[in-house]
This record gives structure tokens, C-alpha cells and sequence, in this order.
């Protein structure tokens, strides 16, 4: 037993076996890299911020347990709509249960659902389309480019939303990585309902696609970062699969491959939270050895694969590091 709260008590005393005890090597394994110094990214798939990790996930910016991250799109904005459209979201616990005539009616409502919880059209999604617009133009006109996230960060720090704010600030953790300016890597952001809105003002002729910085400008930022902070080595904390984790990981050998930058380290950690089962081509289920063959982990990596829900499983890692 350590002298930490009783959330790591618990794990530490009950996560024996399986993917329980994983869970406390990971959580030990990643103490111990901040510890010596390296720093973490954190990736965010699914929908990971309508499920509410921010709640969580804005303390760990806050203190410094992670570096940088990278998320989709939907997680950059979706938490950004927690924040202001809380009280007006919907939780259908019976989403299993639903017939095509009843997710019909969702849609009628303006409500677009996302497993058990709907998001309100227009209280989020058109909320935010509003300022974030002015945003865009402003910044075209004065001859601005910046990425999707420095643009939400702007928005936020500007205090539009104040008037909206329905969750407690400290719970969303875009506000709290926007606070440290944290680079975060926003891979496919055209995947996202921002997204989506900003080409349809590209298709309109009323902004230019140049405006909004693109994935090859983040893999070369990203680039950049890594060879800048990677002395003491970076570790790698996967949250589901898919392109948030895809697009990161593969800096390392892009970098020693393509640009023979023989000195760059491995990623010093590593470790995915998915139910993705290892399959056949599968990026996400596949197993963190496989990785090594494509130059991005070493033999002795620190590796670590926990196969169950992230919304159960990150939590508890988190509030581990968090001494709770």
C-alpha cells in the first residue's frame, strides 16, 4: 500500500490479475517516466470528451502530467460543447433498445447521439459556429493561418463563451491545456463538425482552405517538438485506437527513416487503453510488439495493453497519478 488516496489503495490492493493488474503496472510504469524526467502524450479517440474525462483529464494538464496531446476533432470541440450546452444534452440509457423511427425522432429534435448521451444542435454545435467563425474571418483578413486547436484556444481565452458556461471551468479540459498553451496534435480534424463547417465556408467561397493550417503542418510541428523535448525520452499513452494514435506514433520513425535522424530516440512508453481485439490489418488491436517492427518502440520499451473500456480504465490511472 502506498501513501496515496484510496482510489490507487484500491487498485493496488484488488487489481492483481489480468487486465486489472495492468492497469497498475501502466499507472506505475508512467509515474515512473515523469519521475525520470520524460515527458507523456496523451491521445484521445472517440468521444472520449462527450463522456466527460475532462472532469479528470484537466487536472492531470494542470499538473503537468502530460506535455502534449493529440486528439480528433470531434474531442476538441465536443468538450468545448460540454462546457457551454451541459444542461441541454440528453442521456438515453436505453440506447440499445432504439428503432430506426425513434433515432429519427432524435434527429428531428436536434439531437445527434453519441452511444448513450445526444448533443444539441444548436445550443453546442451552432453555439460555437457563431464566434468560432469570426475567429476564422478575422484571421483571414488580417492574414493569420493557425491551426484548429490555436483557434479554439482563442476562442476560449477570449471569453465569448463566458455567457454560456454551464459546467464548473475546472472540469474542461480544453480550458485548462488552453490556459498552458499545451500543443496538442489535431490529426483529420476535417472529421469533426467544425470541420465540416469550416469547409462548407471553403465550398462558399466565404474563407480560404489556407486560412486553417493542415496535417502535414502538424506532423511538422509535431516533428519539431519531439527532436526538441525527447532528451529524457517521451512516452506514449494511447486512449482507443484510430488516427489520434496512428498519426503520432509514426514522428519517431519518419523521423529516423525518412529523415535519417539517427539520434532520435524511441518512444520511451507506451501504452493503449482499447477494446479493439487484435484482428486481421487492425491498427488499433494490434499488439505494441508490432509496433517495433515499424521502428516506433524498442525492444525494451515499457509496453502495455489494457483491452477494456477507457472510460472506465483512464480514470483510474489518472486518479492514480493524481495520489487519489
Amino acid at each position: 500500500m502506498t501513501n496515496k488516496g484510496p482510489i490507487s489503495n484500491f487498485i493496488e490492493k484488488y487489481y492483481l490479475h489480468f487486465n486489472s493488474a495492468t492497469v497498475v503496472d501502466a499507472a506505475k510504469a508512467y509515474e515512473a517516466q515523469l519521475a525520470q524526467g520524460s515527458k507523456m502524450m496523451v491521445t484521445l479517440a472517440g468521444a472520449m470528451s462527450t463522456a466527460e474525462l475532462g472532469k479528470i483529464f484537466a487536472e492531470m494538464i494542470r499538473q503537468d502530467k502530460v506535455q502534449i496531446i493529440s486528439c480528433t476533432g470531434a474531442n476538441l470541440e465536443e468538450d468545448i460543447m460540454n462546457l457551454v450546452a451541459h444542461s441541454h444534452y440528453e442521456r438515453v440509457p436505453h440506447y440499445r433498445d432504439l428503432t430506426p423511427k425513434e433515432e429519427w425522432a432524435l434527429l428531428e429534435k436536434g439531437l445527434n447521439r453519441v452511444t448513450d448521451t445526444c448533443i444539441p444542435e444548436e445550443e453546442a454545435f451552432r453555439r460555437l459556429q457563431k464566434h468560432i467563425h469570426k475567429i476564422w474571418k478575422d484571421a483571414e483578413e488580417n492574414g493569420e493561418r493557425y491551426f484548429p486547436h490555436e483557434f479554439m484556444y482563442k476562442m476560449l481565452l477570449s471569453g465569448v463563451l463566458e455567457e454560456y458556461y454551464e459546467i464548473d471551468l475546472k472540469d474542461s479540459w480544453m480550458y485548462a491545456a488552453a490556459e498552458k498553451n499545451l500543443p496538442i496534435i489535431v490529426p483529420g480534424w476535417e472529421d469533426s463538425t467544425m470541420g465540416n463547417i469550416f469547409a462548407s465556408y471553403v465550398i462558399k467561397g466565404e474563407l480560404k482552405a489556407s486560412t486553417m493550417k493542415s496535417g502535414i503542418e502538424y506532423m511538422a510541428f509535431l516533428a519539431d517538438w519531439y527532436r526538441n523535448n525527447c532528451d529524457k525520452g517521451i512516452g506514449f499513452f494511447q486512449i482507443g485506437g484510430g488516427i489520434a494514435g496512428d498519426f503520432p506514433i509514426c514522428v519517431v520513425p519518419m523521423l529516423y527513416q525518412d529523415l535519417e535522424m539517427h539520434d532520435v530516440p524511441f518512444w520511451s512508453y507506451f501504452c493503449q487503453i482499447s477494446d479493439s481485439t487484435t484482428s486481421y490489418g487492425s491498427y488499433s488491436g494490434a499488439v505494441p510488439n508490432e509496433k517495433i517492427t515499424w521502428g516506433k518502440l524498442d525492444i525494451d520499451t515499457p509496453k502495455f495493453i489494457i483491452e477494456s473500456d477507457a472510460t472506465i480504465v483512464a480514470p483510474l490511472i489518472f486518479a492514480y497519478l493524481l495520489d487519489m
